[in-house]
């Protein structure tokens, strides 16, 4: 019985475990390699994310706004439609930019 509930607990750390971390295919970046307008972004809407929220960019300048693209899913419920959201809208902003850098998810 006694390991029954250790396999129970370990069962639950690494179900929280997969939410923290993204689990689609998409690449990603941490917040620190971001140019410093995307990265005030990333301040602006972190308080309102939860563990399910996803944010992904892509840029060629790190100080030409029109060589950046940005998107955020922030009310979202599955972790993994945040992810497929972000990086859909991020891809089309940078098809429309010209922006070369492929769009990756953005972890803290």
């Amino acid at each position: 019985m006694r390991r029954f509930k250790y396999l129970v607990y370990v069962l639950v750390l690494v179900g929280f475990a997969a939410l923290a971390k993204p689990i689609g295919p998409y690449p990603s970046m941490h917040v620190s390699e971001l140019p410093d307008p995307l990265r005030s972004q990333w301040k602006i809407v972190k308080p309102e994310m939860n563990e399910m929220s996803h944010c992904a960019a892509a840029f060629d300048s790190h100080t030409d706004g029109g060589k950046m693209a940005w998107h955020c899913s922030i009310y979202i419920k599955m972790s993994a439609e945040g992810e497929r959201r972000a990086m859909h809208s991020c891809e089309e902003k940078r098809e429309e930019k010209g922006i070369k850098m492929p769009c990756k998810l953005v972890e803290e």
